[in-house]
């Protein structure tokens, strides 16, 4: 049952954390659109329409920069609640009483931990749901530039490429699909004007690239085809992985994936062998430290309670600038491991699970030692 103190530390904790996390934010944004305001002024659609670009671009990216920022948010809050009832001198009648500090900070923890489900609800949720959108550039908020497409192969072999793409109709142009001897019979190259993609459905043509306007016009049929003739100089090429997104997302689309769906892209890459090594490092070292992440935030949440708690009698800005150090030295622990897990100089769960390993211990002990 929650007591009154129990009660008050809670509801200090999340007014801290709406504090922090609208300050943190809403410095983030304004340090971003100052540095970068000429990108949403070229064009010349007056004051209303820029306000309108900033608007949807910052909509959607302020679920990333809440991503980015959810551990530091969850230290301040915390830190703020603690070192607020120490002002007010709140905590030593409770010790007084024969409470212990632990369990006067027990509520912190528990509205830490919650909070932190939210962080994770928005990364596996939220964040691969708008990913797209988050891709956009800040001159094009809403996707109506064309893009450049990347090369991809389906896993029967066929390779496909193309020039620049319409986000918006879904179009591919200067299209060209190569299929393999093994599929047609011989090495058959068609290079179509441009190709649109048709998303899988009930029709009879879908899951697949419409051609038009192709180099050659006709070609022999063959048997168990993917590519089905339609009209003289028009073909659909029916495909199960090379879709429009794959061809034009961006090459680090997979940092706004879920957690899942990262582990599915290796297993794809196991099994077809045709991923880029690089590439599959950098996203197993991510899977690993997504499954490292709550455990790394609440580690980082104890060792800020316990620099705060040490020492009861020092002064509150001097414990919130020891926080800050702590928070900085963790973030630049985390940011070097992954760094030398995606340069293969350590694997990838121990590059996820070092930090953990390091700060872990060191955080029992720290809190253990807290005057009780």
């Amino acid at each position: 049952m929650l007591k009154l103190i129990d009660r008050q530390m809670v509801r200090g904790y999340f007014k801290a954390y709406l504090v922090c996390l609208s300050s943190l934010l809403s410095l983030y944004i304004v340090v971003d659109l100052f540095t970068n305001l000429d990108d949403f002024t070229h064009h010349s659609g007056g004051l209303r329409t820029t306000a309108q670009l900033i608007g949807i671009y910052y909509g959607y990216k302020v679920t990333q920069i809440f991503d980015r920022l959810c551990e530091a948010i969850l230290l301040m809050a915390a830190m703020f609640t603690v070192a607020w009832m120490q002002r007010n001198n709140e905590q030593m009648p409770l010790l007084s009483a024969g409470v212990s500090t632990r369990r006067i900070v027990l509520p912190v923890i528990v509205s830490a931990c919650a909070m932190l489900s939210l962080t994770l609800l928005n990364q596996e949720l939220v964040i691969p749901t708008i990913g797209p959108r988050l891709n956009y550039q800040r001159d094009d908020p809403n996707g109506e530039k064309d893009m450049d497409v990347k090369g991809a192969y389906e896993p029967n072999g066929i390779q496909i490429v193309g020039k620049t793409a319409s986000r918006r109709e879904q179009v591919v142009r200067h299209f060209e699909c190569t299929i393999p001897a093994e599929l047609a019979g011989r090495l058959l190259h068609i290079a179509a004007a441009d190709a649109h993609y048709v998303p899988p459905g009930n029709g009879p043509r879908t899951g697949g690239w419409e051609l038009r306007n192709t180099q050659p016009a006709e070609i022999d049929p063959w048997d168990s085809a993917p590519l089905e003739q339609i009209d003289h100089g028009k073909f659909f090429l029916k495909v199960s992985k090379v879709t429009f997104d794959t061809l034009t997302r961006h090459q680090n689309s997979y940092l706004l994936a879920s957690t899942f769906q990262i582990y599915q892209e290796l297993q794809s890459a196991d099994a077809t062998r045709q991923g880029s090594p690089t590439l599959d490092r950098k996203k197993a070292v991510l899977f690993h430290t997504r499954l490292a992440r709550p455990l790394l935030g609440m580690v980082l949440v104890f060792l800020g309670l316990s620099v705060i708690l040490r020492d009861q009698n020092r002064n509150v800005f001097v414990s919130a600038g020891m926080c800050l150090v702590l928070c900085a030295v963790f973030f630049a622990c985390t940011f070097i491991c992954k760094y030398l897990g995606d340069s293969n100089f350590l694997s990838p769960p121990l590059a996820a699970w070092l930090p953990l390993l390091i700060f872990g211990p060191l955080a029992v002990v720290k809190f253990e030692a807290v005057h009780t």
